[in-house]
Parts: structure tokens; C-alpha cells; sequence
């Protein structure tokens, strides 16, 4: 019969197993959605579009890092919250950077690309969302990781709001002002998680 420590050690080495597969997979995701985002993002000179293609890059690396720390010490593991955290604010500050340029800009981006592109975003990044649930309580790396795909799904929403009010209106404000609020949002969820993996580093 084995030791309780011995099953608990079974137990951890499958949760971790699901936890690889998992993320691997969604990593596959984001990183072919980056190349098809920010190709029509160019093209439809959407500047939501891009930066929501830029964000699925930083997922991407976010999730090949996760990949990297998940049999490491939680040390190690707030330390990848901490770099999500960081990067998540960088892209808030992009996206800010974006918007205002498009304000001195005489651009109206393509709202029919926009929203095809935005909606094949939306499937991709709720799916990845329904394989992340059920682990993102099991430690910081997996809760991080799933508050960034919750952050794409609401992103991807924007895109979509943005793509048929700059349609009804014929305007580019929607997708300045949907740039905008994609920012914020980016900020406000790197706080929180800043604030976490600096307090499991500092334990």
C-alpha cells in the first residue's frame, strides 16, 4: 500500500501533467491567432484589432514561460505571475499609446475585417478559457494565466462592440475609445496580479 506521501505525490505529478497539456495547447492558440490578428489588424488598420494581436503574442510567451516554471518552486511560479503582470501592463500602456496616435490620425479602420477577425478571436479565446478553468485555482502561475485568458475574452468583445459602431457611425472613434477601455482593463487585472506574486515572492 502506498504512503500518504507517495499518493500525494501521484496526485501532484497528474495535476501537473494536466496542467502541461493544457497550457501547451492554448499556447498553440495564441500563437497562431497573433499571426492572423495582427496580419488583418494591418490591413483593416484596425488599431484595436492589433493590439488585441499583439496581446495574444504576449499569451503566448506568457503561456511558453508557465510551460517553463510548472514543476518549479512557488518562488518561481510568482515570479512568472510577475512577468505576466508586467507584460499585461506594458501592453495597457501600447494600447493607450495607439489610441492617441489614432486621435491625430485621419484613419477609419475596416469594420467588416474587424469584426470576422474579432469573432474568430472570441471562439479561439474561449476555448482557451474553458481549459484553463478548472485549473485556475490550483496555484498563481494557473490563476494568472486564466485572468489573462478572462482579459482576451473581453478584449475580443471590444473588438467586436468597436467593429459595429465604426460600421453604423462610419467613424473611427469607436475604435479609439474601445482602445481605450481595453487599456484600462489590461491595467487594472496587472495591479492585481502584481500584487499577488509580489506578496507570494516577499513569503
Amino acid at each position: 500500500m502506498k504512503s500518504c506521501c507517495e499518493s500525494k505525490c501521484d496526485e501532484l505529478a497528474l495535476i501537473r501533467d494536466k496542467q502541461k497539456k493544457v497550457l501547451l495547447i492554448v499556447l498553440i492558440i495564441n500563437a497562431v491567432m497573433f499571426f492572423v490578428e495582427f496580419t488583418f489588424g494591418v490591413l483593416s488598420k484596425s488599431t484595436s484589432l492589433l493590439a488585441d494581436s499583439l496581446d495574444m503574442l504576449g499569451d503566448a510567451s506568457v503561456y511558453a514561460f508557465s510551460l517553463y516554471v510548472l514543476n518549479r518552486s512557488l518562488k518561481w511560479k510568482a515570479g512568472a505571475a510577475l512577468l505576466k503582470g508586467i507584460i499585461i501592463n506594458l501592453f495597457g500602456i501600447y494600447v493607450l499609446i495607439e489610441a492617441l496616435l489614432k486621435i491625430i490620425s485621419d484613419v477609419t479602420p475596416v469594420a467588416h475585417t474587424m469584426g470576422v477577425i474579432g469573432l474568430i478571436a472570441l471562439i479561439a479565446n474561449a476555448i482557451c478559457l474553458f481549459l484553463l478553468l478548472s485549473h485556475k485555482d490550483d496555484d498563481i502561475n494557473m490563476k494568472s494565466t486564466w485572468i489573462c485568458s478572462r482579459n482576451d475574452i473581453i478584449a475580443n468583445t471590444g473588438v467586436l462592440i468597436a467593429a459595429f459602431c465604426v460600421s453604423y457611425f462610419q467613424s473611427k472613434w469607436p475604435d479609439i475609445l474601445m482602445g481605450v477601455f481595453i487599456a484600462i482593463v489590461f491595467l487594472r487585472s496587472s495591479i492585481f496580479i502584481l500584487k499577488d506574486s509580489i506578496k507570494e515572492i516577499r513569503l
